[in-house]
């Protein structure tokens, strides 16, 4: 049973795992990473429950940028700086569909956000796009392409494994990282705020 992995987890280990410990947190693939999907990449962990988790990767921008976006969805963009922002990969899941991950905005309701608590807010409906072209929507976003999902204890599995760091963080550091940060930068930044240097990682404990 899940629930069981995860007490046996918290029991075991100085990591305290609950059922939504894990949300809004960011995970580091660590050096022994062999998924080429995740190797070196950054995730933002937007849900975590004892049915699984979903997460967008926040440092691999893809070749489509968001003007090609706009043209695809028939959407017409008129702020201009925003065309040459690049889409990212979020995952290999749904990889056709659209997530936008972006500060969150209070005033305004999409009509499909998950607003994470103490967090960022991510939506999958058109209208933030719709507000985005005009120049309305949130300043700070992106938008990925697919998710990342684990189910029932897999995760958790997964960094007892050494194959994942998760790290917390303020919501300021999170908005600095993946909205302030170059995309090539995002990794090592996340690193330096744990107080580690990437070249300094093991990746071989838990690979046999």
């Amino acid at each position: 049973m899940p629930t069981q992995t995860t007490q046996a987890s918290a029991a075991g280990s100085s990591i305290a795992y609950s059922a939504d410990h894990l949300a809004n947190q960011f995970l580091i693939a660590m050096p022994g990473m062999v998924d080429p999907n995740f190797a070196g990449s950054v995730i933002y962990l937007f849900e975590h429950t004892e049915r699984g988790a979903m997460g967008l990767v926040i440092n691999r921008p893809t070749e489509l940028d968001m003007g090609a976006l706009f043209e695809k969805i028939e959407v017409k963009l008129e702020a201009e700086p925003v065309s040459e922002q690049p889409v990212y990969f979020g995952g290999p899941v749904q990889i056709e569909r659209g997530f936008v991950l972006h500060e969150p905005t209070a005033e305004v309701a999409y009509s499909s956000s998950l607003a994470v608590p103490g967090g960022l807010t991510m939506t999958t409906s058109k209208d933030v796009l719709e507000a985005v072209a005009t120049g309305s929507g949130p300043s700070k976003f992106l938008m990925t392409l697919g998710y990342a999902g684990w189910s029932a204890g897999q995760l958790e599995e997964e960094i007892t494994l050494n194959g994942w760091i998760n790290v917390p963080l303020s919501q300021q550091q999170m908005i600095e990282i993946i909205f302030n940060t170059p995309s090539s930068q995002r990794y090592e930044r996340t690193m330096s705020l744990l107080g580690f240097d990437p070249s300094h990682l093991s990746g071989e404990a838990g690979h046999a």
